[in-house]
């Protein structure tokens, strides 16, 4: 695996890898690598020649009263993982590199259609973030191929629609959810949990399941069903964020009529905040 740290060297090895016909795929992290990340740079593996993973802790991203300070930085044990995983690249810019104007005085990228509701409602100027930094990576890799989680379903649906309003030369492919043995979604957050917690947290991904199910046995009441998985959570002990049944598609309340659905829920533990969704065909 070849480390970059700066753009131009790492432009001058893709450029090289497509004068030979190769294929770029990408997969950007904010590192602390586990399981699923290692099963997005196997996803991209699958159809091209090159995979490129950044490691970058984008601090545009996070809000004042949030993380970024804490978030677990595991650089050794991250590039053990993807040689592991025969990764061909590794971007790991500082962040003079990638803001090298400053943040204050950086052009931003705003998608504003999908980002005032779920989890832009409650983290302000987070996916202001996420789609500038996305931008700038896909400017620099220029990828035929890149790589998310469908965990981050919103962040999904806010890239795809920041690509196609922009067009971005870049094929967005979704990969499922990685779970632990009782549901709960793999998180570089899981590693905030108490003990106590732990045993519990399933329970977002247990309410999810049920409401999913409900909706397919006929359940066409929305708003209910939405107060009663809030209920189910909070009886085990959780704050909710929100919980939300959507259209798949612009993340707007389902209608009875929509044909795919997603619901997504959000809730707080003592030291995190933990996503989660599912979705449905109707």
């Amino acid at each position: 695996m070849q480390v970059f740290h700066h753009v131009a060297s790492l432009r001058e090895a893709l450029a090289e890898a497509r004068r030979d016909g190769k294929t770029i795929g990408f997969v950007p992290t904010m590192g602390n690598l586990h399981d699923a990340h290692i099963e997005l740079v196997k996803l991209a593996q699958q159809s091209c020649d090159v995979v490129v993973v950044s490691i970058f802790v984008n601090r545009l991203q996070f809000g004042l009263n949030e993380d970024w300070d804490k978030y677990p930085r595991t650089m050794e044990q991250d590039m053990a993982r993807l040689r592991a995983a025969n990764c061909d690249y590794l971007f790991h810019p500082d962040e003079s590199e990638i803001y090298p104007n400053g943040m204050d005085q950086q052009t931003r990228v705003v998608c504003p259609a999908m980002t005032d509701v779920l989890c832009g409602a409650s983290r302000p100027g987070h996916f202001e973030g996420v789609t500038t930094v996305v931008s700038k990576l896909f400017n620099i890799v220029q990828p035929d191929k890149a790589v998310f989680g469908i965990k981050d379903f919103q962040q999904l649906a806010v890239i795809r629609r920041m690509v196609e309003d922009l067009c971005i030369p870049v094929e967005i492919v979704a990969a499922p959810v990685h779970r632990e043995a009782d549901g709960l979604a793999m998180s570089s957050r899981n590693g905030y949990l108490t003990e106590e917690e732990r045993p519990k947290v399933a329970i977002l991904n247990q309410s999810l399941n049920w409401a999913r199910e409900a909706i397919e046995n006929g359940r066409r009441d929305f708003v209910a069903l939405e107060d009663e998985a809030k209920a189910r959570i909070e009886q085990a002990g959780f704050k909710v964020d929100y919980f939300s049944i959507c259209n798949s598609r612009d993340l707007q309340p389902a209608a009875h009529d929509d044909r795919e659905i997603t619901l997504l829920g959000a809730m707080y533990t003592s030291g995190a905040r933990l996503i989660d969704n599912v979705s449905l065909s109707m």
